[in-house]
């Protein structure tokens, strides 16, 4: 214990009060237990992960690394919803976004990539949880989760995107409560609920080659969402650079890869076949035509927390 100079801590949700990284004080604390509303799983966890280091380390110092710090650079067109704005005023209801000390750490790797001012990356998190955001020189102009980590993309088992009206349709017909309902689009939805099969892109490969349709349906939905994402985001930001992928389905995925590129050509992205059939490995996928570089970028959540722990403490 006595060779602990510092310790960093991924926490959810830093709600408005948090832009970046900071030590962990009582104001720090006081923000954290402020978003358990906003983080319920996550935020009294990381908490109590925070108590017990200090209690295991009185003296030594702890740093909390926010998971929507990233976020917190959108204008407020990207970050405000179109509901009645005293919602925003008195509940701090935003867009905050997730995912994103990994976002930050491919963003980052992918300016130094390509080495020049005003770099646009559009970076596809894509896993069991899956997020894609938009960034010009590393600071965040767009993400596909919100309030919550439900929002954007179809995933594992989180439904994403959908008709809100859905939701009363369904509880209306079924009796179910608002909390049940909510346990359906977090645990029971997304590829696991169009495929019956399971969250694990794996599996749902291996079942679409075996002839399953709604497997094969749910890896189409996925690139197809992905790909409006990516289309979306080079509008937003007046074009794309370089466009990446990490996490377990971006890192070890070229089948999905392939399949989201596909249709991008209008943006001059090309895959190269060849240069696709990486896993978990920094590697440039682009084919020689293509405008846009295309990237494996293996994340480092852990390397990124560190690294804010380490320049934070020797300030």
């Amino acid at each position: 214990m006595a060779e602990i100079g510092a310790v960093g801590h991924r926490v959810l949700h830093g709600g408005i009060e948090f832009t970046e990284s900071c030590v962990v004080d009582d104001a720090c604390e006081a923000a954290i237990k402020k978003c358990f509303p906003l983080g319920p799983l996550h935020n009294p966890a990381n908490l109590m992960g925070i108590k017990a280091c200090q209690a295991a380390m009185p003296g030594v110092p702890q740093v909390a690394v926010f998971d929507t710090s990233f976020g917190m650079s959108m204008t407020p067109e990207a970050y405000i919803y179109a509901i009645p704005y005293e919602y925003y005023e008195n509940d701090s209801i935003r867009r905050y976004g997730f995912h994103g000390t990994s976002h930050r750490f491919v963003s980052a790797r992918a300016c130094e990539i390509m080495g020049k001012k005003g770099t646009r990356v559009i970076n596809c998190h894509l896993g069991n949880g899956s997020s894609v955001s938009a960034s010009i020189d590393g600071k965040c102009v767009d993400t596909s989760m919100g309030l919550t980590p439900l929002e954007g993309l179809p995933m594992g088992t989180r439904s994403g995107n959908l008709d809100p009206a859905i939701l009363q349709f369904i509880m209306n017909k079924y009796g179910y409560t608002a909390d049940e309902m909510l346990n359906i689009l977090n645990k029971k939805s997304g590829v696991l609920g169009i495929s019956g099969v399971g969250s694990d892109f794996r599996d749902l490969e291996k079942a679409a080659k075996e002839g399953n349709e709604r497997a094969q349906l749910a890896l189409d939905k996925f690139a197809y969402e992905v790909r409006k994402y990516i289309g979306s985001y080079a509008a937003a930001m007046g074009g794309v650079d370089i466009i990446t992928f990490t996490a377990g389905v971006g890192e070890n995925g070229p089948d999905m890869r392939e399949s989201i590129c596909e249709g991008l050509g209008f943006l001059g992205v090309h895959v190269d076949h060849e240069k696709n059939q990486v896993r978990g490995k920094e590697t440039d996928i682009s084919a020689a035509d293509s405008t846009v570089k295309v990237y494996v970028i293996p994340t480092n959540e852990e390397l990124m927390i560190a690294r804010d722990t380490l320049a934070l403490v020797t300030k």
